[in-house]
């Protein structure tokens, strides 16, 4: 990070905390778009008895739907100057502790076993690896978010990385 040298940023240079310092979305793994093909030729099953174009264009529509769902469910983990955004939830930076990433079965555990039932969740069964946030603000209930991420290691240091206040 940047320190500040009391000079007010250009109109073309984005404020402190505005600088994403990671960003990731986190899209379904090939498999899933295989599944989902899968699910849509059920459309064919279904409708053609009524007529073979019936089933294809069922078969077509549901992917279609398929698709927006997956699309639209998509998270995003950014992570800026002075906040953390995973999925739908934003924090500020200063509330946020300790970061610790997971993969295989101590992923499994921490999805499962170890979970607390306060932790906000974004997580997607595709994807292995998960990160652990605690969360220091103490008007908040929830003890740590648990988020889904392909690069724990990327995002463990975009957290630690300098905070702006």
């Amino acid at each position: 990070m940047l320190e500040s040298s009391g000079v007010a940023p250009t109109p073309t240079s984005p404020p402190g905390d505005a600088i994403v310092l990671y960003t990731e979305k986190v899209w379904p793994n090939f498999w899933i778009w295989l599944v989902s093909a899968g699910l849509s030729s059920a459309g064919i099953l279904i409708l053609a008895p009524i007529s073979i174009t019936a089933g294809i264009t069922g078969a077509i529509v549901l992917f279609a739907i398929i698709s927006v769902v997956l699309v639209r469910t998509t998270p995003t983990i950014q992570v800026t100057g002075s906040t953390l955004r995973v999925g739908r939830a934003t924090i500020e930076r200063s509330f946020v502790g300790t970061t610790t990433a997971f993969r295989r079965a101590e992923a499994t555990a921490e999805r499962g076993t170890r979970l607390n039932g306060l932790a906000f969740l974004c997580i997607r069964g595709w994807v292995d690896p998960v990160v652990r946030i605690q969360i220091t603000d103490p008007s908040d209930r929830t003890p740590y978010w648990l988020a889904s991420t392909r690069h724990p290691d990327q995002l463990i240091i975009a957290l630690s990385a300098q905070r702006r206040h």
